[in-house]
């Protein structure tokens, strides 16, 4: 597992992406839950990460997850998510947050770019007045159709 891209903390987090601020890179977050990840989840980060120069991907914690998904969500424990999304490329840093929307986060990290499914309103993307209030942009990225952790589960249980 490629712990050293988890970031303990927001300061440690802020750390590591300021080298690529400094060479004048654009840093890229997104959140999610990432809960059994499949092919949308492949290429949404990847989109997201085409993005800019570091992708910083929010994980919801268990917790999180929990208060967000209901009752046998997620499937996978976050240090089992933090290790599949560790392997992917594009995945720059990680960090795993316990609120219900990365609001916080996203203000102590003042990402570039600030990205989210088409499916979310661009008015409920939590940090969007945060990104664009010191000139930073968000970008509603297109999702694969009838591809998603819970159609997932459907087809398990269906099977």
């Amino acid at each position: 597992m490629e712990v050293e891209k988890l970031a303990p903390d927001v300061a440690t987090l802020v750390r590591r992406v300021e080298p690529v601020r400094k060479r004048g890179g654009r840093v890229v977050f997104t959140n999610g839950c990432f809960d059994l990840l499949h092919p949308g989840h492949v290429r949404y980060l990847a989109g997201a990460r085409a993005l800019g120069d570091a992708l910083v991907v929010g994980l919801n914690s268990d917790a999180s997850v929990r208060r967000l998904k209901g009752a046998g969500r997620p499937i996978l424990t976050a240090a089992e998510r933090v290790e599949v999304l560790a392997a992917l490329a594009a995945v720059d840093h990680l960090i795993l947050f316990d609120d219900d929307t990365p609001r916080a986060l996203v203000a102590a990290l003042q990402p570039d770019v600030l990205v989210k499914g088409a499916d979310w309103a661009l008015d409920d993307i939590a940090g969007r007045e945060e990104v664009e209030a010191h000139g930073g942009r968000v970008v509603r990225m297109e999702l694969v159709p009838g591809v998603s952790t819970t159609e997932l589960i459907a087809r398990i249980r269906r099977t």
